[in-house]
């Protein structure tokens, strides 16, 4: 308990999923939470509703992250609440199109990149200006997905996304070490969130998603919650740079009968 104790942790996308799970693990173990949403304040309401009856303090602010300036609006609003911010989580993202490169209009990619890496770049560009100006220390933890090495035809807007983070996770992290700084990265399979509302809604379509995963299941946002705790917390201060993959062991079939 309170390993998060005294901290204020600013994350992207908590009005649902997984977003919203850490929000109440890390309040749970002690931390203030600023709950980040786009367009659903019921969610972002119900996060902040869950961080209060744990007994911590919670801020809701809106924000579209592919907006430079709104997010430097946010960082603002953020610290003239909790005057520091020591965690930020990046989870905030937009799903991939389903459209082929050859269908596909500028606006559709340009949509999805400005959101997944344009929108991680510039929290945590905020974030780490803030750190710095405090004399370091802190983490960020990036949620990106199985998808920054598994592709499939028509998620190329996706894919490219996913790929960034993870490259800017890696070159953060040799920028941040001296500075005291962790940089790491959840990279999800298919879990349970409104991103997969089908596999939520339909049980049979979910059952046959589930066969191609070792585990035979979908994950939980729950337990990606967990591993974005461990980031958070002085137990990874020894660790900069990593994906830590969750998925069931999904991606271990790549390539298998080739």
């Amino acid at each position: 308990m309170d390993k998060l104790k005294g901290k204020v942790a600013l994350i992207t996308g908590s009005d649902s999923g997984i977003g919203q799970a850490t929000a109440i693990a890390y309040a749970k173990e002690g931390a203030d939470i600023v709950i980040c949403y786009h367009s659903d304040k019921e969610g972002a309401e119900e996060t902040l509703k869950e961080v209060e009856k744990l007994n911590r303090k919670g801020i809701v602010l809106q924000v579209d992250i592919s907006d430079e300036q709104k997010v430097e609006q946010l960082f603002e609003q953020a610290l003239k609440t909790f005057g520091a911010i020591d965690i930020l989580v990046n989870n905030a993202a937009v799903n991939g199109s389903g459209i082929n490169v050859a269908d596909m209009d500028t606006e559709v990619f340009d949509r999805t990149i400005r959101t997944n890496l344009y929108g991680t770049f510039f929290c945590s560009r905020a974030f780490i200006r803030h750190r710095k100006q405090k004399g370091g220390k802190g983490k960020i933890v990036n949620v990106s997905s199985v998808h920054e090495e598994i592709v499939s035809a028509g998620t190329a807007d996706y894919c490219a996304s996913k790929a960034g983070v993870r490259n800017l996770t890696r070159t953060l992290a040799l920028e941040l070490a001296e500075d005291g700084i962790n940089v790491n990265n959840v990279c999800p399979g298919m879990i349970l969130t409104p991103m997969n509302q089908e596999a939520m809604d339909d049980k049979g379509a979910r059952k046959e998603s589930e066969k191609n995963i070792p585990m035979k299941r979908a994950g939980k946002p729950e337990e990606i919650a967990k591993v974005a705790l461990f980031l958070a917390s002085s137990d990874s201060d020894y660790v900069t740079g990593s994906s830590y993959f969750m998925d069931g062991g999904l991606s271990q079939l790549v390539g298998q009968g080739a």
